[in-house]
């Protein structure tokens, strides 16, 4: 009678497991965004290099501006990632605390929670970065006159 328990509790504990698992594939869908977006503006930061040295007198300085913005949100971006990433790890060691808990017959729930609320800290920090980044990025677009047919 005691495996049936055994794996009963396991049952249980894997059901509670469920969510987190959910939260690591959002978090991950949020890490492939954030990094596609980095590689973005890696790429533009490498092409003004390139014209910055090729460039004119006039041309420099509207470079270096939009430089400065492409690394402020490099940096942004960095951040947003370190966090995301760091709310996965926290969300992975709570389903390993969840498992550990239930095996060794622990009460982890204070730990469990202060480890979530951790990994919801981090998660709502990379988030507001990414969200300067869009600033950033939203910011730093100039209207262009519109070219008149001829």
């Amino acid at each position: 009678m005691p495996a049936t328990l055994n794996i009963s509790n396991v049952a249980h504990v894997i059901q509670l497991a469920v969510a987190p698992v959910f939260l690591l594939t959002g978090v991950g869908a949020i890490l492939g965004v954030l990094i596609n977006r980095l590689g973005r503006v890696v790429d533009r930061f490498r092409v003004l290099e390139n014209r910055l040295a090729a460039a004119d007198a006039a041309a420099p300085a509207s470079h270096a501006a939009e430089m400065g913005v492409l690394s402020r949100r490099a940096r942004m971006i960095h951040w947003a990632i370190g966090l995301c990433t760091g709310c996965a790890l926290l969300v992975c060691i709570v389903i390993a605390a969840l498992f550990v808990g239930s095996v060794a017959g622990a009460d982890l729930s204070t730990v469990i929670a202060s480890l979530f609320i951790a990994a919801m800290l981090a998660l709502v920090s990379g988030l507001l970065c990414f969200l300067r980044e869009i600033a950033l990025a939203t910011g730093s677009i100039h209207a262009l006159p519109r070219r008149t047919k001829n």
